[in-house]
């Protein structure tokens, strides 16, 4: 089998999540991910969530396109990592999150489904 050379790195760089309030979003996730929020360093159309990994998050609210349609995602667009499921779930519901799928676990693997503030559905698990 021949190797195939690409000029395009194996690797996701950053997810975008399509939002509607620009603000009020970046507020949520940041007190979602335990991270300070300051409203005067949001600006439309997008705002960069500042994680520690190599994959970034950027909110997008298509301020400069007036004829995108948001669509939430009825399907988990990506998941967040956690140690400890059930320490997740119950900060999850606290916050009053509609979880939408309930911890399943398989084997050591577990996980749990949510949604956003639009209706994205998002995935929390341990592996």
């Amino acid at each position: 089998m021949n190797s195939i050379v690409s000029p395009i790195a194996c690797k996701v760089n950053n997810v975008f999540i399509h939002v509607s309030d620009l603000k009020k979003s970046t507020e949520w996730y940041c007190s979602l991910l335990g991270l300070p929020f300051n409203k005067d360093e949001v600006n439309s159309p997008v705002y960069n969530i500042p994680v520690t990994s190599e994959t970034g998050i950027t909110l997008d609210d298509h301020t400069f396109d007036p004829g995108f349609k948001l669509n939430p995602s009825e399907h988990v667009l990506f998941n967040f990592f956690v140690k400890d499921i059930e320490e997740a779930y119950k900060f999850i519901n606290n916050k009053g999150v509609a979880v939408v799928k309930e911890i399943e676990r398989i084997g050591d693997f577990a996980y749990f489904n949510f949604k956003d503030l639009d209706g994205n559905v998002l995935m929390i698990c341990n592996c």
